[in-house]
């Protein structure tokens, strides 16, 4: 792929998380995205084969940057896991507290709607959880070794209910529009580590 056609398919995968964050995936058309990007209209199928195509690309391009994140936070120097994970947990966080607790996290706002309309899409969601629930395993075990964090249970577990209940109160915030649940998962979070 040329760099200019690669510019410009990153520019409307950018535009579409953008967009789709806010509506979701169903309520963003390919014409709203393609005029916000600055992209011609007709040109969409030089850079996907199709609106699914285009939606699994988008995910990819979200979990690899996400994950991305997650490794730096795992990579700084002298970080006990503890540290680690409360890092992590913040931004989780502030990521969902957003205006007015609408969140920035494609995961929170596309697993459901899109998990029954794509096949393709579901399994990039399933990938890309999947290897946030790898490193924060990762996170949990460093932290067990460290003595910076306490499981009663194994890390996998530990790492697996955790994301699970932050993405459950990420939905509740947005349901409330209050932060309310985001604190209850944060002091829960802190209780389960012993943190």
């Amino acid at each position: 792929m040329t760099t200019a056609k690669a510019d410009t398919r990153q520019t409307i995968l950018d535009t579409a998380e953008r967009l789709m964050v806010q509506k979701g995936y169903s309520a963003v058309g390919l014409t709203e995205v393609l005029t916000t990007a600055g992209v011609p209209k007709g040109s969409f199928y030089h850079y996907f084969s199709s609106k699914d195509a285009f939606g699994e690309a988008m995910l990819q391009k979200y979990f690899t940057d996400y994950l991305a994140n997650m490794d730096r936070i795992i990579a700084t120097p002298g970080a006990s896991g503890a540290e680690q994970l409360m890092t992590y947990w913040q931004q989780f966080y502030d990521k969902q507290k957003v205006d007015d607790c609408q969140g920035r996290c494609l995961v929170v706002k596309l697993a459901a709607e899109v998990a029954d309309l794509s096949e393709p899409m579901r399994l990039t969601l399933q990938q890309g959880t999947a290897g946030i629930i790898d490193r924060l395993e990762r996170m949990l075990a460093a932290g067990v070794a460290d003595h910076s964090v306490s499981l009663e249970f194994e890390p996998a577990l530990a790492a697996n209910s955790l994301y699970g209940a932050w993405v459950g109160a990420s939905v509740l915030a947005k349901v409330n529009r209050s932060p309310e649940h985001l604190d209850s998962v944060m002091a829960y979070t802190r209780q389960m580590l012993h943190i």
